[in-house]
């Protein structure tokens, strides 16, 4: 198992057993096996840590279907976490509880109403971070993000999307200047300044890869684009997530990582 340089530190939720009642925007509702999703979302968290993460697993939260989604309660940067206030109003008692984990690694600001964001539609690559304006994050959420993260010499980009929940539904860093995308769901043209890996046509979800240090984790259901990136070299993990994506969720969905 390749690991990463960094300390690395990944908070995660157990699934719950509520999990079928999840929120779904661009997937048609199938039935969810709990107990599988758990399983799968088990081997994930045993991923992380093989690639030298520090896991911090947290219990399923009763009442919120989607709480497994961590990532979109907080962006997590090395110098302070912004916790979001996410842009489905079923979702946003997940917040208060993953910022109690955060609170000892660092300081917590908060977005407030009317401004929704989630942490699925931000991409940070480098000193510029990439901002999804969905559905589900707004203006008013975006602006109050780019006031949090000025002083700390961040600019923020709104990016269009299109027929995809997230930002990262539709790109995703894969390397220090490479990106992974699919141009049917943003315009390319925004991170012209970076290489840019496309997706198979013919598997339209699978932009979304979590990268910790220099390996990949990535869906085993997306074998055409995974081969694209282990020709040019990459250390890819390929897990079977099938069960969370049919809640619309995904590998960067599953984890807050951010440097210990």
């Amino acid at each position: 198992m390749h690991t990463t340089t960094k300390r690395l530190r990944a908070i995660t939720r157990a699934v719950g057993a509520g999990l079928a009642e999840c929120e779904l925007s661009f997937v048609e509702r199938a039935a969810i096996d709990p107990e599988r999703a758990a399983a799968q979302h088990g081997a994930y968290v045993q991923c992380l840590r093989a690639l030298g993460c520090e896991v911090l697993a947290m219990p399923p939260l009763s009442g919120h279907a989607d709480a497994v989604f961590v990532e979109d309660t907080a962006v997590v940067l090395p110098e302070l976490a912004v916790l979001t206030r996410p842009g489905a109003p079923s979702r946003r008692g997940e917040v208060a509880s993953i910022a109690a984990v955060l609170a000892p690694y660092r300081r917590c600001v908060s977005l407030q109403a009317p401004g929704t964001l989630d942490g699925g539609d931000v991409l940070r690559v480098g000193r510029c971070i990439y901002v999804g304006s969905s559905a589900r994050s707004n203006a008013e959420g975006i602006e109050q993000l780019r006031v949090a993260v000025a002083p700390h010499g961040y600019s923020v980009v709104a990016v269009e999307t299109r027929d995809c929940l997230h930002l990262k539904s539709a790109v995703t860093q894969v390397g220090e200047n490479r990106l992974l995308i699919n141009p049917d769901w943003v315009d390319r043209a925004v991170f012209a300044a970076y290489a840019q890996i496309e997706i198979d046509p013919g598997e339209p979800h699978a932009a979304n890869v979590l990268r910790i240090g220099d390996a990949l984790v990535y869906p085993d259901n997306f074998p055409k684009t995974r081969a694209r990136r282990e020709k040019a070299g990459a250390v890819v993990h390929a897990l079977d997530v099938s069960e969370l994506q049919k809640a619309e969720g995904a590998v960067t969905c599953c984890s807050l990582v951010f440097e210990a």
